[in-house]
C-alpha cells in the first residue's frame, strides 16, 4: 500500500505535495459536475414527466443512473492503462454531450432523446463517482477516509447551488427561444466541458499511476501482476469486507435514489413552485455533501464498518420521515431529504473506503469500476420501481418499500464482517 513515498520523492517527486495539488484539481472538477448534474436531475424527472407522465419521471432519472452503471467499467480501463486524468475527463466531455442531446429533446419533444441525452449525463456522473477513489490513490490509510470525504465535500457548492440556478436557467432558456425546462442543460453543457479541461490540464502527475509506481518501487525485485479489468470479481471473492463496502454503498444509493427521484414529482403534483422544489432539493444535496468531512473523520476515527451501520439508521429515519410528510410540507419534506442525503454520505464515504483498504493498488480501478457499476445498476432498479410504485400506489407506500434495502445493510454487514474491524490501516 502506498503508506510512504520515499522511493518517488527519492526520484525528485513530493507525493504529499501532488496529493494536496490532485485534491485542489478534483475539488474544482466536482464543484463544476455538481452544478450541472444537480440541476439538471430534477429537470430531467419533470421534462420526461412532462412529455410521458409521471412514471416517466422515474425513467428518467433511471437512465442517468444506467449511464453512470454502462459506463463505470470503461472508465476504470482507461484508468487501469492510462490513468485517472484520462477517465475522468472522458466521462465529463460525454456528459457535456448528453446535455446538449436533452436540449434538442426539449426542442423537438422528443421522449426518446430526453431518455438518451440523460443516459449520456449520467455518464458525468461516473466521472464524479470515481473521482472520489482518485482522492485515496495517494492517501495513507489514516487519513483514507478524509481525502475521500474532501472531494464528496467539495462537490457541496455545485451540487447545492445546481437546483437553486432552475428558475434563473429557465429563464435563461426561454430568453432563447427554448423550453423552460431545458435551460438546467444549458448550464451543464458549460460546467462539464470546463470541468474536463480542468481535469486534462493540471491533474498532473496522474495520482494512480504515481500511486502504482511508488507501490512498484516498495517491491522491487517482487513481480507485480499487469491490472486487468476482468480480476475484479475475483479480488471481491477473496475480500470479504471489500464486498460489504460495495453493498453498503450499492444499497445506500438505492435507497437515496428511490425516495429522492419521486419528490419532486410528489411536491409538483400539488402545485408546489418550481423554486421551493429547488430549495428542497437543495436541502437534499446539503445533507449528501456538506457534513462529509465529519463522517471522513469519523470513518478514520471510530472504523468503517460502525459508520456504515450508522448511515443505515438515518436512512431508515428519513424514509420514515419522508413518508409521513404531506406533499406541500417543504420543511419536513426537507428535513427528510436531508437525512437521506446525510445517510447516503455516511454509506458512500464508509462502504468506499472499507473498499479500498481492502485491495491492492493494482487491483483497485478493477474493483473499484465494479463497485460503482452494482451501485448504479442496483440504483437504475430502484428508480425505475419508484415510478411505477408511485403511479400503482403512493409516495407514503414508495418510503415504505425503501426500508426494505436499508435493513439489508446490517443483515449483510453481520453475515460478511465476521472478522473484527481492524480499523485504520487495515488491509
Amino acid at each position: 500500500m502506498v503508506t510512504e513515498a520515499g522511493s518517488a520523492q527519492a526520484a525528485g517527486i513530493d507525493v504529499p505535495a501532488v496529493q494536496r495539488r490532485s485534491l485542489g484539481t478534483l475539488s474544482t472538477a466536482a464543484v463544476l459536475g455538481g452544478i450541472a448534474t444537480a440541476g439538471a436531475v430534477p429537470a430531467g424527472a419533470l421534462l420526461g414527466a412532462s412529455f410521458g407522465g409521471e412514471g416517466v419521471a422515474g425513467l428518467a432519472q433511471t437512465m442517468g443512473v444506467l449511464g453512470a452503471a454502462v459506463l463505470a467499467l470503461p472508465l476504470a480501463r482507461i484508468a487501469l492503462t492510462r490513468g485517472r486524468r484520462a477517465a475522468l475527463s472522458v466521462g465529463y466531455s460525454v456528459g457535456a454531450v448528453g446535455a446538449v442531446v436533452v436540449v434538442v429533446a426539449g426542442v423537438t419533444r422528443s421522449l426518446a432523446l430526453v431518455l438518451l441525452g440523460c443516459l449520456l449525463v449520467g455518464v458525468a456522473s461516473a466521472s464524479g463517482y470515481q473521482a472520489r477513489y482518485a482522492a485515496t490513490d495517494l492517501a495513507g490509510p489514516s487519513h483514507r477516509a478524509r481525502a475521500l470525504s474532501f472531494v464528496v465535500w467539495a462537490g457541496t457548492i455545485g451540487a447545492v447551488l445546481g437546483p437553486n440556478l432552475l428558475g434563473l436557467a429557465g429563464t435563461m432558456a426561454v430568453s432563447l427561444g427554448l423550453p423552460e425546462l431545458t435551460g438546467p442543460y444549458l448550464l451543464a453543457v458549460v460546467m462539464l466541458a470546463v470541468a474536463a479541461v480542468v481535469l486534462l490540464v493540471f491533474l498532473r502527475p496522474d495520482p494512480y499511476l504515481l500511486a502504482r509506481s511508488v507501490a512498484q518501487d516498495a517491491n522491487a525485485g517482487v513481480a507485480v501482476d499487469r491490472p486487468r479489468l476482468r480480476d475484479g470479481i475475483e479480488h471481491l471473492r477473496r475480500h470479504r469486507r471489500a464486498m460489504l463496502g460495495v453493498v453498503a454503498v450499492a444499497l445506500g444509493h438505492v435507497v437515496m435514489v428511490m425516495v429522492m427521484v419521486m419528490t419532486p414529482v410528489h411536491m409538483a403534483h400539488v402545485d408546489v413552485s418550481l423554486q421551493l422544489i429547488g430549495l428542497v432539493i437543495s436541502v437534499h444535496v446539503l445533507g449528501m455533501y456538506a457534513l462529509a468531512p465529519v463522517v471522513g473523520w469519523f470513518v478514520d476515527r471510530i472504523g468503517r464498518v460502525p459508520m456504515i451501520l450508522v448511515g443505515a439508521a438515518v436512512l431508515a429515519l428519513a424514509a420514515v420521515v419522508c413518508g409521513l410528510a404531506p406533499a406541500d410540507s417543504v420543511p419536513v419534506l426537507g428535513l427528510g431529504l436531508f437525512l437521506l442525503g446525510l445517510g447516503w454520505s455516511c454509506t458512500l464515504i464508509a462502504g468506499s473506503t472499507l473498499l479500498t483498504d481492502d485491495i491492492g493498488e493494482n487491483e483497485r480501478p478493477a474493483v473499484q469500476g465494479l463497485s460503482d457499476l452494482v451501485m448504479n445498476l442496483s440504483a437504475a432498479v430502484g428508480g425505475a420501481l419508484a415510478g411505477v410504485i408511485v403511479v400503482a400506489s403512493s409516495y407514503g407506500v414508495l418510503c415504505a418499500v425503501a426500508l426494505l434495502p436499508v435493513l439489508a445493510i446490517p443483515l449483510t454487514a453481520l453475515r460478511l464482517a465476521r472478522t473484527p474491524d481492524r480499523g485504520v490501516g487495515s488491509a
